[in-house]
């Protein structure tokens, strides 16, 4: 893990009620997983990032799957078990065309590949933000350290 792996890990574990060591292993893993290869998966990382902070963090996003019809699909995300799988066709029914174009912008991809691409990041997002499967009552400052540190 680098010295930007361990930072955000630090923050992430400070934001979580001082679980340290759980906390610096989900953060660093998401970016090891999915930013730590540069080029667009940092700038799709850093856009999944703010995706959810723009739908009004995690109890936000949720809801808006709820809405969808995809309540069973967060929820595994949430939970402790599988994560079920998500579709570009999906995430887009849910979150709208416009804001995955805007997304897709963010991250400097085409809208389509931005689609697949976080369809198979935001579960694991989602994941790795809601350790012993629920939502931390302070997850959203935890987001915005995130995003401080992606430079966002």
């Amino acid at each position: 893990m680098g010295l930007f792996d361990g930072a955000l890990g630090d923050v992430a574990g400070s934001l979580l009620g001082g679980k340290g060591g759980d906390a610096q292993e989900l953060v660093g893993g998401l970016l090891k997983q999915f930013g730590g290869q540069g080029g667009s998966n940092n700038g799709l990382l850093a856009a999944a990032m703010a995706l959810v902070q723009q739908m009004g963090g995690l109890d936000g996003l949720i809801a808006k799957f709820q809405a969808g019809g995809l309540g069973d699909v967060v929820q595994s995300w949430v939970g402790t078990g599988a994560n079920a799988a998500l579709s570009g066709a999906q995430l887009e029914q849910v979150i709208g065309r416009d804001t995955l174009a805007q997304v897709a912008s963010q991250a400097g991809m085409a809208p389509a590949e931005a689609s697949s691409g976080l369809a198979k990041l935001l579960p694991e997002v989602v994941n790795q933000l809601t350790p012993g499967g629920s939502v931390p009552a302070n997850s959203g400052a935890l987001l915005q350290s995130v995003l401080g540190m992606l430079g966002r």
